[in-house]
């Protein structure tokens, strides 16, 4: 992974090119999640989400969403048939591996009775179709346009719109380049876990700096009431900035966040957004005591 990028101020929102996801009419309801960053260090969480898929509150719900960072970091598909050993993996690459596989067979078993669509967001944008495969999930492209209950509703992670954290959109643009993704998927799994974890004290230490999610670079407005405008819908709903809240935009146009997921910490907190006939409503999943 490069270790800088070139900032440029002022950059500009990504062109709009919405994928499309046309669900059946007799769908009733659709969930929502994003966020979660899950990671063998937090039990809970995991507790959490698997506890929640086998309510019968998931099973009420036609089909599930994932609006990226399912996982606090993904190193490639391959990890997922790594087999563990003093040779190859070290211990705390070999516990994620195990763990990866865990999150895969859970969300396989859940796509058993109803689909999942995944979307990906800024720590698990390498998760590819093998992947994919593994947990049972099919892919959305960042923005997606859903057509439901008779609306429509833009759908995006939301990093592409925080256009003031210039470091983050100039290095987004660089690793989302094939090039340098098959240049990244070619290096030894160990190398990849270690470059990865790096990267991950790194952001840590950068959050702790900004005191905390307010800090952080908020979806830019202009940007999204043109995303929605061009995609013609009213209601964008994302995840990424951990600031689960509803803001107005423009007249009859707004935006949802969606809640992170975490079990522990100073904001223990898990959160389903669903959408049905009477619109949006967030429900809260109980955490693990």
């Amino acid at each position: 992974m490069p270790s800088e990028v070139n900032a440029t101020a002022n950059a500009p929102a990504e062109p709009l090119a919405a994928g499309v996801l046309q669900v059946p009419p007799e769908w009733q309801a659709i969930d929502l999640i994003a966020d979660l960053h899950l990671h063998p260090q937090d039990s809970g969480t995991l507790a959490a989400l698997q506890a929640y898929l086998d309510s019968e509150q998931a099973q009420a719900a036609s089909a599930l969403i994932v609006l990226g960072d399912l996982f606090e970091v993904w190193i490639g598909d391959d990890a997922l048939a790594a087999e563990p050993g003093p040779a190859d993996l070290d211990g705390e690459l070999a516990e994620s591996v195990t763990f990866w596989n865990r999150c895969a067979a859970l969300f396989a078993r859940h796509a058993r009775h109803r689909p999942i669509w995944f979307m990906a967001g800024n720590r698990d944008f390498l998760l590819g179709d093998q992947g994919l495969n593994a947990c049972g999930m099919r892919r959305l492209a960042d923005p997606t346009r859903l057509a439901f209950q008779g609306r429509n509703w833009l759908l995006s992670h939301g990093d592409a719109l925080c256009l003031d954290d210039t470091a983050y959109m100039a290095f987004r643009q660089q690793v989302r380049r094939p090039e340098w993704r098959e240049a990244f998927l070619a290096r030894p799994l160990v190398e990849r876990a270690t470059m990865a974890r790096n990267m991950r004290q790194q952001s840590q230490q950068h959050q702790r700096q900004l005191a905390g999610p307010e800090a952080w670079a908020d979806v830019d407005g202009a940007a999204a009431i043109e995303w929605l405008r061009d995609a013609g819908c009213d209601t964008l709903i994302h995840g990424h900035t951990h600031r689960p809240g509803v803001h107005a935009l423009a007249p009859g146009l707004e935006r949802v966040v969606l809640s992170d997921w975490e079990s522990g910490g100073p904001r223990p907190r898990a959160e389903v957004l669903r959408l049905d006939a009477q619109g949006w409503r967030r429900l809260p999943v109980p955490l693990p005591a």
